[in-house]
């Protein structure tokens, strides 16, 4: 009796489960059909999976969805993403209100116009929206985001929107981005102070008066573009020339006189401590002054510079035994120490959110990069210590080996061979000069086959990081004598402060965390993936130049948009110079690149699979080229002879 009753409880709750998730997905399918029938051009080819007579919205496993830009979970829609496909018409939020498990929206590169779209207010459950570049304009409602309480990241870069910033936006308790550059914005800035607020992003508009004290610690690239805006981190702001009050003046003045007193009395005790020491300290003072002189090279580099303070004025980091110095990670490398890497001649090689690389030459002759990070304190001293140390036990043809480190708690100094090459970004995107190496197709592949083992030993020896490599992208791909890659800026992660990391770092501007904001191991994964069409199309991923989120990957959603038309050779760089034995080859790496680029991280292929199609690929590239060639050769023996076979080649993926 009592399993019967038990059968009969477990079916009732299976049933009202059934229920409730059918309920739901009815509630999605109306609401999407509602908003589909806003949009003007609604019958466009990517909307036309938005059927319910072919499929729900969420397929049978409650994870997944044909229905373009449409992604569930448990059997419910989370996420709108229709970005790029040149949307027009009005969004209809009020219809996007049946959605209760609605938490993103995205609608970034399309043609939208008027003003807000109304309804934003209802979407109460809403985490991420994102309307950059589009066509809105007009002035924005005080309380607009006012019931909006789990918003995290506002987008609305690109637009002309005006009037003042909001205070409803201001005012949202768990905001940790808001971008609002390139709008018409004016008025002053409202006062943000959410405790996890990276990124308030408000250049090129129209603002005026002082940034508020707690956003002074931001880029200054947040705020530039606004000509009346003043105060930190932008130039000190200018009093104005009207005549102050009364009171005002007698405190100036009394503050004025404490402090010259205080002056006074500081010179006197300094004047008396240096008679008294006059006669023990002057020749230390001539040879330090004469040694100053000599070794000015790198200190000019490193201006200003927290290192360069304590070198120059704390005669300590001579003492045997002292802790500020360079320690090695390594045995199989010249030992020096860190004065006598500070006097050699330098050489600044680029500046990065995480702060400047030098080279240095040291006086036996050996060229050295310097690397210096500020925001380096998401460790302690032990762990710092301790990671710094597994990694410089790392050995691997294509890493980068570590050589050594020097550690204050306000910034660390990361030191590792010179590659004279340079990096993959330069070659493949600088200003070409006179005799300098052009990246072919062999060349190319051996980089990316070399990149790809690199990042899978990086995940054998780090089998409990979520990011074994974090930062994967063409500027940190160094390239030896032979253009074999060396990967550099690995496994940092862990030791940067989780602020700087979501705004600097690569993996960070995936769509996982753009949308979901989490990461994972695939989070890599889709790095190599864009990596992998920056080098075959020879395109810079636009998304990287900006600070923070931007993981809208243009470049895969283009490559995506070109090889799925008849044009898919079009994709590729011409400067590889090739010909038709490789086609074939180039075609598979595009395909493998989209795998791993892809935007479900559900769909994207894991990190082995995507190194033994790499590896297969290399292994062809010596063999049946002609085979390859006719396989890909249409009857038609036009301009375009590969470009229908490649189609349809990339409809089977």
């Amino acid at each position: 009796m009592t399993d019967k009753v038990s059968t009969v409880c477990l079916l009732s709750v299976l049933l009202v489960v059934v229920c409730s998730v059918g309920q739901s997905s009815g509630a999605d399918v109306e609401a999407l059909l509602a908003f589909k029938s806003s949009l003007v051009n609604a019958s466009t080819e990517e909307l036309r999976s938005w059927d319910a007579a072919v499929a729900p919205p969420c397929d049978a496993g409650g994870n997944g969805s044909s229905w373009k830009g449409v992604m569930c979970s448990n059997g419910v829609v989370f996420a709108v993403r229709l970005e790029n496909m040149s949307l027009s018409g009005a969004l209809d939020f009020h219809a996007l209100g049946g959605l209760r498990g609605l938490r993103s929206l995205s609608f970034m590169y399309n043609a939208f116009e008027g003003t807000m779209p109304g309804g934003v207010s209802g979407l109460v459950s809403l985490v991420h929206l994102y309307l950059a570049y589009n066509r809105f304009s007009g002035e924005v409602g005080e309380d607009v985001f006012a019931g909006l309480r789990q918003l995290r990241r506002v987008h609305l870069e690109g637009n002309r929107f005006s009037g003042e910033i909001p205070m409803s936006l201001a005012r949202l308790p768990k905001l940790v981005e808001m971008n609002l550059e390139g709008n018409l914005f004016s008025g002053n800035i409202p006062w943000f102070d959410q405790k996890d607020l990276v990124m308030v992003n408000v250049a090129n508009n129209r603002l005026e008066g002082r940034i508020p004290r707690t956003l002074s610690d931001m880029n200054s690239t947040f705020f530039t573009g606004n000509k009346d805006l003043c105060g930190r981190p932008l130039g000190p702001c200018r009093f104005s020339a009207a005549r102050p009050p009364p009171w005002t003046v007698v405190l100036l003045a009394v503050t004025v006189l404490a402090i010259v007193v205080l002056l006074i009395v500081f010179l006197g005790v300094c004047f008396i401590s240096l008679r008294h020491r006059h006669g023990h300290g002057h020749g230390v003072a001539e040879q330090s002054a004469s040694k100053g002189t000599q070794d000015s090279k790198i200190y000019k580099k490193l201006a200003d510079d927290a290192v360069q303070r304590e070198v120059v004025h704390s005669p300590s980091l001579e003492k045997p035994g002292d802790q500020r110095k360079l320690h090695f990670v390594r045995n199989d490398r010249e030992k020096f120490t860190l004065q006598d890497m500070l006097r050699a001649s330098a050489e600044v090689l680029g500046s990065g959110g995480f702060g400047s690389s030098y080279k240095a030459v040291l006086s036996s002759g050996c060229a050295v990069v310097v690397k210096r990070f500020r925001y380096m304190n998401n460790m302690g001293k032990e762990e710092f210590y301790d990671h710094l140390k597994k990694i410089g036990r790392l050995s691997h043809p294509n890493l980068l080996p570590l050589i050594a480190f020097y550690y204050r708690r306000e910034e660390k100094l990361l030191v590792s061979d010179f590659i004279p090459n340079g990096s993959l970004a330069n070659l493949l995107h600088a200003n070409r000069t006179p005799g300098q190496v052009v990246l072919d197709w062999p060349i190319r592949l051996k980089i990316i086959r070399g990149v790809a083992r690199g990042l899978a030993y990086l995940y054998r020896v780090f089998p409990d990081l979520n990011l074994p490599h974090g930062n994967l992208k063409s500027s940190n791909v160094l390239l030896d004598h032979n253009f074999e890659p060396l990967l550099t800026d690995y496994a940092l992660v862990p030791v940067v402060n989780k602020e700087q990391a979501q705004q600097f770092t690569v993996a960070y501007k995936s769509p996982e965390f753009t949308q979901q904001d989490r990461i994972s191991r695939k989070s890599d994964v889709w790095s190599l993936g864009i990596l992998i069409l920056e080098v075959l199309t020879g395109k810079f991923p636009a998304n990287y130049l900006r600070q923070g989120k931007g993981a809208n990957d243009e470049l895969a959603a283009w490559v995506e948009s070109i090889a799925r038309t008849e044009w898919t050779s079009e994709v590729f760089d011409k400067d590889m110079g090739v010909g038709k034995e490789h086609e074939g080859q180039m075609l598979k790496l595009l395909k493998i690149g989209l795998r791993c680029s892809d935007w479900d991280m559900e769909r994207r292929i894991e990190l082995n699979e995507a190194v033994d199609r790499i590896e297969e690929l290399d292994r062809d590239s010596g063999g049946d080229h002609e085979s390859v060639r006719t396989s890909y050769v249409t009857a038609s023996e036009g301009d375009h002879r590969s470009s229908r076979a490649m189609t349809e080649e990339f409809s089977l993926m």
